[in-house]
């Protein structure tokens, strides 16, 4: 039966929860776990259990943030503490059947420790939780509450008003608040709007996207459809990029899934508004992350970035007005709307409100998603969650916001992370990609590594971004190779700020951060290379 009324949905619910056990197994198998060799673990537990004729359901789930710690296996018994299990090989299996599932013992040497630190789990709510296959998982764990409660309470002009009341901004980079670019979307008049989700994550070390699309779907999605009652839209677009098979995978059973059951389609809930989703893949193209470019790809053209205004709320997909969120910025609606914007807007700080999710990797003891209220501190982050380098390595510096951010030394990690405070520092947010660097890292090498990266992903439609982000790693290359001179430096900086001024787009725009960031924090590096 489809739901047609909060009520319906909330019956639903309470039937998929009362029909659940209270024994179970949970393997993580997102890109990340089955890397390490989950999908062996999983086979094993559920053949080793079948032949040992034990009835212990053993599901699947997404990524849980622990990656450092894949695969994990997740044990609940009745009467009995629910522990995860580390590093869970095949070879491990019988040891935990035999000791934890009939034994009734915890084997405590292979337990992830339980540590008190400072996430809070919005966005991430789901991950590691919910089988991201079955809807009606997602379904017990509140999901699509939200959706019912706008479209059968609220006007999309209400819907709007809260959004701006929570202070939701963009997760994406530029952190443009939400609501307003819903409210632009949703005043521009046109026979047809779209609403896209931007998953072309392509930053060096960045896979929160991922990582929420292969644990949890449904969040993204509720999220684009509420969004598309907001804006007036009719059709929505997740652009992922290929090389993200698995959750191109579950994004599409998700949206099967969300239509079976009335979530998408004709009169949704019952209710006047109808609203569907298509897929279209990105060929991996780091600029397409880049609003317009991604929409060019999105019309079967080449990702060419375009000057704006105007802006895609008023001439986005097809000319349509269009609406371009990130995957995160997504996932929040749903919570926002379930808990209400004020709930939202009590979490972080005035101007950033909200949690804010990071991939720390790199010289990290502790590596994997992390999910924090905003104001929360660099150093918090990196040594209460991550555990610092590990290896009896210190920290040097991190850096933040992919091949657009800056490296920020140690002596700043008392910082609190919102939009502002990254930007004075000479970094931004960015999508949330966070990589630790230790003594050993040199900050040369770090700004060639991101420089380069640029520079092969440069659509190469503008002069300031194909010529100056060349003659920049020219430079660098130079200054490494010790046949710098210090006029070099002067030229670095200057080149920098022709692109920053002049390059068409945000990737040229921002391309010499990391270069420069490096110069203002650790310019003695480039000196004593020169001198060499």
């Amino acid at each position: 039966m489809k739901p047609t009324s909060i009520q319906d949905l909330a019956t639903m619910q309470d039937e998929i929860v009362k029909s659940g056990k209270n024994t179970w197994i949970k393997v993580g198998l997102s890109t990340c776990g089955i890397a390490a060799g989950a999908q062996e673990t999983y086979f094993e537990l559920r053949q080793q259990l079948r032949k040992a004729q034990i009835q212990v359901e053993v599901k699947r789930c997404g990524c849980a943030g622990k990656c450092a710690f894949e695969p994990l296996v997740e044990v609940a018994m009745e009467g009995m503490p629910t522990v995860t299990y580390k590093n869970v090989s095949k070879d491990m299996v019988s040891a935990i059947i035999e000791k934890h599932i009939t034994g009734k013992q915890v084997i405590k040497e292979w337990a992830v420790p339980q540590v008190k630190d400072k996430q809070l789990r919005v966005v991430l709510r789901n991950c590691g939780v919910i089988d991201p296959d079955n809807i009606r998982d997602y379904i017990a764990a509140g999901g699509y509450q939200a959706l019912a409660k706008v479209l059968l309470e609220s006007s999309p002009e209400q819907v709007i008003a809260d959004l701006k009341k929570s202070g939701l901004r963009g997760r994406g980079g530029a952190g443009f608040p939400t609501g307003l670019k819903w409210d632009i979307t949703s005043k521009s008049q046109a026979d047809e709007k779209y609403i896209v989700c931007n998953a072309d994550e392509g930053d060096p070390g960045a896979y929160m996207d991922r990582g929420v699309l292969e644990g949890d779907p449904h969040a993204v999605l509720e999220g684009l459809v509420i969004g598309g009652y907001a804006t007036g839209a009719t059709k929505g677009f997740f652009y992922i990029r290929a090389e993200y098979p698995l959750a191109i995978e579950r994004a599409e059973k998700a949206i099967k899934q969300a239509r079976a059951q009335g979530f998408l389609g004709q009169n949704i809930l019952g209710t006047d508004f109808s609203f569907d989703l298509e897929i279209r893949l990105g060929a991996g193209a780091f600029v397409c992350g880049e609003e317009t470019a991604l929409i060019a790809s999105i019309e079967g053209k080449r990702g060419y970035p375009h000057p704006r205004p105007p802006y895609p709320s008023v001439k986005g997909v097809f000319d349509k007005p269009t609406c371009i969120n990130n995957v995160e910025t997504l996932a929040n609606v749903s919570a926002i709307f379930a808990k209400g914007p004020e709930w939202f807007a009590s979490i972080g700080l005035e101007k950033s409100t909200g949690t804010k999710v990071f991939a720390v990797t790199g010289k990290v003891a502790n590596s994997g998603l992390v999910e924090v209220p905003m104001g929360t501190t660099i150093r918090e982050i990196v040594y209460d969650i991550g555990g610092g380098a590990g290896g009896g390595k210190k920290v040097k510096a991190i850096q933040t916001g992919g091949p657009s951010g800056g490296v920020i030394p140690e002596e700043y990690f008392d910082t609190p992370v919102t939009y502002e405070e990254l930007q004075k520092l000479g970094s931004i947010m960015g999508s949330g990609g966070m990589i630790v660097m230790d003594e050993d890292d040199s900050m040369v090498d770090i700004a060639k590594f991101y420089l380069g990266f640029c520079v092969d992903e440069s659509c190469g439609k503008c002069a300031p971004c194909r010529i100056g982000g060349t003659q920049m790693l020219h430079l660098l290359e130079k200054i490494a190779d010790g046949k710098g001179e210090l006029a070099d430096l002067g030229s670095l900086r200057k080149i920098s700020r022709a692109m920053q001024k002049a390059s068409l787009c945000g990737l040229g725009q921002t391309a010499s951060n990391p270069v420069l960031s490096t110069l203002r924090y650790f310019e003695n590096e480039y000196k004593d290379l020169i001198k060499a």
